[in-house]
This record gives structure tokens, sequence and C-alpha cells, in this order.
């Protein structure tokens, strides 16, 4: 069996990578997620006059900040121009690496060092359904509303740049150190400051079939230790937790569903690159990987109505807090052994407690998504970090504070229960989100 052949057991496939050409600035092509920001149009109007007339990533990727402004004929349009570009840049500007993964380290506002190793995953071994147990699972719920702009991207699409985090459960952290420090020896492919704010990134390519050799082993250990760890069926392994970038994986899976389905018997279609996804494979337990709570604001409802719908949760009880920091510490207390959520309009704070019955995002959600069901003026949006939520919650707009979720226990609750409820948790602030940078072709 070869290196490749075995890599392919455990999902996993080496890419061929493009880059733009020497001269280009990297820390206007870097852009960072587009499910971020989402209330914040200062910052994507900031993203956009730094970027100017530069090639960007910008070009490439549909803001979810646009989808209520564009809709129906304007994201079409918005895609068709998306796709042009991609045309564009891949016949002047973008450059082929040679085969290989890409060992990474991020710095950013909060976290001196993250590592991560860039390469591509077998979407056949991926499914973001609850039931289903395969080797890439799905940690959140999937919403299937969310997936058709993203899809739309995707399709036909000649290049895909990703920014899809998978999480690996390395708690000895032999893989990521031990490629960091052979990969460090030779010089960078590539090192940038990202914009807004947002830290630095360097990347080493990984080339030699030695190197893949290294990766091929390591994890095979991981998927055999798996099956110890969780109790899983052994033809039923757990490698990868999707950290960031649910949907985009959910959106690929479903391209390649389409694609396979319309060319099915064709020759090469089992190896054909929309079969894969481009993803940054990181450790569970690194140092620079902090989880955070994904807040929830409400716009359109008051802060009474908010209180009376989570009122409903068994042994409710509330109680008015005078400023956001004292607020910010009831609900992040750990020895706390109820669910604790923050209410946050304006200059309101109000602390809400219930029994805890597994994670707050149990019980909470199913509420809010009745609530904003009942009323068309009402909707939802989830926030990254908690300044914006204190931020956006002014006005008509009800922010709820979440309290923190221990990563420790990501991969065995998830591999017991399946994914959590969607926007459960979030791997660091906003600004610590993965920049798209790399590119690899698609449907050409």
């Amino acid at each position: 069996m070869d290196i490749h052949q075995r890599l392919a057991l455990s999902g996993i496939a080496i890419p061929e990578l493009l880059l733009p050409e020497a001269g280009v600035d990297l820390e206007k092509w870097a852009v960072i997620a587009c499910d971020q920001f989402t209330q914040d149009h200062a910052y994507w109007a900031a993203v956009k006059k730094l970027v100017g007339a530069c090639p960007s990533t910008l070009n490439l990727i549909l803001p979810e900040i646009l989808l209520a402004e564009l809709q129906g004929a304007g994201i079409a349009a918005r895609v068709a121009a998306i796709h042009d570009t991609m045309a564009t840049y891949l016949e002047g500007l973008l450059v082929p690496c040679e085969r290989g993964a890409v060992y990474i380290e991020r710095k950013t506002p909060f976290h001196e060092q993250r590592r991560g190793l860039v390469l591509c995953v077998d979407l056949e071994q991926y499914d973001w359904k609850p039931e289903a147990r395969p080797l890439i699972r799905s940690t959140e719920g999937t919403v299937e509303e969310r997936l058709p702009p993203r899809m739309a991207v995707r399709r036909d699409a000649v290049l895909e740049t990703s920014h899809i985090l998978l999480l690996i459960d390395d708690e000895d952290d032999a893989l990521l150190s031990a490629l960091g420090e052979h990969a460090k020896q030779a010089e960078p492919l590539y090192t940038t400051e990202l914009s807004m704010g947002s830290g630095a990134v360097s990347g080493w390519l990984l080339k030699q079939e030695a190197d893949w050799a290294y990766l091929a082993a390591a994890f095979e250990g991981l998927v055999a230790r798996s099956g110890e760890r969780y109790g899983g069926a052994s033809d039923a392994p757990f490698l990868f937790a999707v950290g960031d970038g649910n949907h985009s994986l959910a959106s690929a899976k479903a391209i390649w569903l389409e694609y396979k389905a319309a060319h099915s018997g064709e020759e090469g279609l089992t190896k054909h690159p929309a079969r894969y996804a481009l993803v940054e494979i990181e450790n569970l337990y690194d140092a620079g990987i902090a989880f955070e709570p994904i807040h929830r604001v409400i716009f359109g409802a008051s802060f009474v109505e908010i209180s009376a719908v989570l009122a409903v949760q068994p042994a409710f009880s509330s109680c008015a807090v005078a400023s956001r920091e004292e607020l910010a510490a009831l609900v992040g207390d750990a020895a706390c052994e109820r669910n604790r959520l923050g209410l946050v309009s304006g200059d309101s704070y109000l602390l809400v407690e219930s029994e805890r019955q597994g994670l707050a995002t149990d019980t909470l959600q199913p509420l809010l998504d009745a609530f904003v069901a009942s009323n068309a003026a009402y909707s939802i949006d989830y926030i990254h970090g908690e300044d914006s939520l204190f931020q956006t919650a002014q006005g008509d707009a009800v922010g709820l504070l979440l309290p923190p979720i221990d990563k420790r226990d990501l991969f065995k609750t998830v591999a017991r229960r399946g994914p959590l409820p969607r926007k459960s948790f979030s791997m660091g602030e906003a600004k610590e989100k993965r920049f798209y940078l790399e590119c690899r072709t698609l449907f050409r």
C-alpha cells in the first residue's frame, strides 16, 4: 500500500496548492472567514477600503453580512462576479506550489501561537446528519437553509479557498509539535501580517514523501486510538471534529453529491477534486485554542419578552445586575452548578439561571427558534466575542450572553450524542478565525 492509499484510509489527500505570484500583498490578499462580523458593517467596509483594487480573497467569497441586503438576483450577480474573478486569478495571478501539505503557525491578538496543517479531506468520509458517525463528524447542528448561498459559490467554481478548521484529539501533542520542528528547518512558503489587527500567519510546505509517510503513521495511530477512547465500533472511528466552517463543509459535501449523481459512471469520477475539501487541521489541546461561547442577539423583541421566553426553563430565576463586567463574571463562573445566561440591552443587565440539563444551548435554542418563528418582526443572529455582543445589543436588540464550554469534553460528547445544538461554541474570538489564503483548483 503506497503512502497516498494509507492517507486515504484516514480521509486525507495531499493537495496541489496555488498561491499569489510574487509581489502580491498577502495582507490584502488574505481575508477573514465569511461568517464573521455579521452585524459589523464597519468591519467589512474597512476591509473593502484596505483591499481597494488589489488582488484579494475578498473577491472570491460571499460575506454573510451581505446576504440580507442582496437576496435573490443580487446574490446570483455576486456569485457570477466571484466566479469571473476566480477565472481571472487562475489564469494570470495564482502560481502552483509543489504538491504538499502546509504546516501553519498563527499569531492572534489573544494567543502567541496556534499551529495547524493544511491539506484536503475526503468528503466521502464526512456527514453532517445528526445520526451519522463517520470519520469526520459535525460538532454542531447544521441549518440546511444556510447552505444554498455557499453551495452557489462552490458550484462550478474553478477555485476553492477555505476557512474550515478540523480538530484532532491529540492530548500528547505529538503530531503538530514534531511537524513544526521538522518543517521550520526550511524557509517558509509564505509569511504575512493579517489585516484588521488579527495577528500574523506563516506556512511551511511539506513536500517530501518522508513527510507524508510521517503523517500517514500519525493519523493511523489516532484512528486506532479513537476506538479505545470513545468506545465506537472498529469500522466507525472518530478522527476529525469540525471546529469551524461546519456549513461550508456541509456545502462542499452537498456539491460533491450533486456532481457525483450527475456524472455517475464517468472515468476519473472518484478522483475528482470536488470529492475533497481544503481544510486546516488543528489539535484540540493546542494552547492557542480557546473555546468561546457564541452569543445570541434577538432583533425586534423587548427585554421583557425574552425574559418571559426563558422563564419556562426548569427552576428558572433571574436578578438584575449592575454592570456588564459583573454579568460576564457571573455567567462565566465555572463553579456554578446551574445554567447561567445574561440578558443585555443597552445599560440593562439581567442574570438568568435555570436547572442544568446538559449544555445551555440544549434548552435555549429550541425556545429561541420557536419565538423567532412566531413573528416575522423577530430575527436572530449569532455573535462571536463578548465586546461585539454588548455593542450590538442596543435599541430593539436583546443580547444573550452564554457561558463557556470545556473543550476537553468535545470529542467524547460528540461521540456519545452526536452534534451539539448549532452555534454552541466558537474556537476563539472573531479575530482569531481562519483567513482565506491558499487556493486549489476545483471545477475546470
